[in-house]
């Protein structure tokens, strides 16, 4: 075949047939739960949904090899190239390719990327990707005519808008399930919601909208940490009745207090501006410490994450900033968020100061890569980046592992913050979302908050006082917005925008 011509609309045909057979086996099978397919209506859209696919995709790469099959071959190289990636993580962790989680992969740092490294990705990049695209450089195509070509352009779009039409009595099914169809369907999924992720951040980021001014209202020395989690679900917290001991430190400190409280979204970016912004908005508002930094609170940023709003202040220290003259095993991990923190704190020349650490505890898919060998307190522990592999006890266990470390970790910030008694001091432990391990044949994070199960957006909220600080109200259940509010209640920052309802503090 590969030495002699082949005729374009074989070609396209051909392409098409192999990209429905090799990438969507995840977007057909959702539509046969999602629908009774042994009626009429049922059998109409799946005979509908196939023809749909298979002529969609050859006709828009007739179009584009006809103008150029130069272009047409990189274009349809891509495709195989990405879509191979995209089944992979679709069948390996269930996500949906929607914006949200197109969000989620152009805002992953390259040690994140490299921990989804595995066999079996190389096999369908292999298999699905590059064997297909070896086919595609090499194949001679028939240049096509003018002549030829319109005719066929035309009564290929006149069917697919006829068959459009055709399906009117099923369009409320299609227009409820397309957020999973639209997310599942290759290459769509991520070049339209791409676009469109591209598209809300234009529209998002037009310009950072500033708030009013403050004021500080006394000169009482007041230190508030506020510690953002990383997929850190309430239910595997000890704390909120976990049957497995996974707070050992923290559930003898004394003044600390769990909350319940849920995430607005189930990845990174959302959920850290929503903790961040003084309310639930997709505009961009100043974020809490740049205005915090704007109105003369000393304001010390240390992470060991990334997927933060653009954050204006003069202490920002990443990882690798924290990691210059760090020696020993704890440099490897979170604990280095500890490091220098109390000398930093001592070193401030002004009344108030507001701190977070941002961590990356609990972030899969390599659990048990995330905590010092001496926290493997449950075991056996899933060693292997493709989770559904492992069985669901070794899963549990390297997660609640990584509890057990953010235990520690938080209980020594807050003997470090005792030693401090110059000031009143505060710390509120809250996550950017929830994690699921396997439930529902789910895992990690990232299902787009309108249908995502409970695990993914069920956080633990922690407040620990000071003596002779502030008092808490009869709090029940929190939201991420509560940080804002009560972090200017406490630092006694007075503000136009402050709302005493979403604040935590007596």
């Amino acid at each position: 075949m590969l030495r002699h011509n082949v005729n374009l609309v074989h070609f396209v045909l051909v392409a098409s047939a192999i990209n429905f057979i090799f990438f969507h086996y995840p977007f057909f099978k959702y539509a046969f739960t999602a629908l009774d397919y042994k009626t009429l209506g049922g059998t109409t859209i799946i005979v509908s949904l196939v023809i749909a696919m298979l002529l969609a995709n050859a006709f828009v790469l007739y179009l584009i090899f006809f103008f150029s099959r130069l272009v047409g071959k990189i274009v349809l190289t891509f495709f195989f190239l990405v879509n191979a990636i995209a089944i992979y993580f679709v069948n390996t962790y269930h996500v949906l390719i929607d914006p949200t989680m197109i969000g989620n992969i152009l805002n992953t740092s390259y040690d994140e990327a490299s921990s989804f490294f595995s066999f079996q990705l190389m096999l369908y990049v292999i298999l699905l990707g590059l064997i297909p695209v070896v086919f595609i450089i090499k194949v001679k195509i028939t240049k096509e005519t003018f002549k030829r070509f319109l005719p066929r352009f035309s009564l290929t779009f006149l069917f697919l808008v006829l068959l459009v039409f055709g399906n009117g009595g099923n369009w409320r099914w299609i227009d409820k399930n397309s957020p999973q169809l639209g997310s599942l369907a290759m290459p769509w999924s991520y070049v339209v919601n791409t676009s469109r992720f591209y598209l809300d951040k234009f529209k998002e980021n037009k310009k950072v909208l500033l708030l009013p001014d403050a004021k500080i209202k006394d000169p009482v020395k007041s230190l508030a940490v506020l510690v953002i989690g990383e997929s850190a679900r309430r239910e595997n917290f000890s704390l909120y009745g976990y049957e497995k001991f996974t707070n050992p430190l923290l559930s003898k400190v004394e003044h600390l207090h769990s909350f319940k409280a849920t995430s607005c979204a189930t990845y990174t970016t959302a959920g850290v501006k929503c903790i961040l912004e003084h309310t639930n908005s997709r505009k961009l508002y100043e974020i809490l410490p740049n205005y915090l930094y704007r109105n003369e609170v000393d304001v010390i940023w240390r992470t060991t994450n990334w997927g933060e709003p653009p954050v204006h202040i003069k202490n920002f220290h990443k990882k690798e900033d924290l990691n210059k003259g760090c020696e020993g095993q704890a440099c490897n991990y979170d604990e280095i968020l500890l490091k220098g923190l109390k000398e930093q704190i001592l070193a401030s020349k002004k009344d108030k100061i507001f701190v977070v650490l941002h961590t990356s505890t609990s972030h899969g898919p390599s659990y048990n890569t995330r905590y010092p060998p001496e926290f493997e307190k449950f075991a056996p522990v899933c060693t292997s980046v493709e989770l559904g592999e492992c069985s669901q006890e070794s899963l549990v266990n390297a997660y609640d592992n990584t509890i057990v470390y953010t235990d520690y970790i938080l209980s020594r910030l807050i003997e470090g913050l005792k030693e401090l008694k110059e000031y009143n001091s505060t710390m509120l432990f809250v996550s950017d979302h929830g994690e699921s391990l396997g439930e529902y044949n789910l895992y990690m994070h990232g299902i787009p908050a309108a249908f995502a199960p409970k695990e993914q957006l069920e956080i633990p909220f922690l407040v620990w006082l000071s003596d002779g600080s502030k008092k808490l109200k009869p709090n029940e259940i929190l939201s991420q917005h509560h940080i804002f509010h009560s972090i200017l209640n406490f630092l006694a920052i007075e503000s136009p925008i402050y709302d005493e309802n979403m604040n935590i503090f007596k």
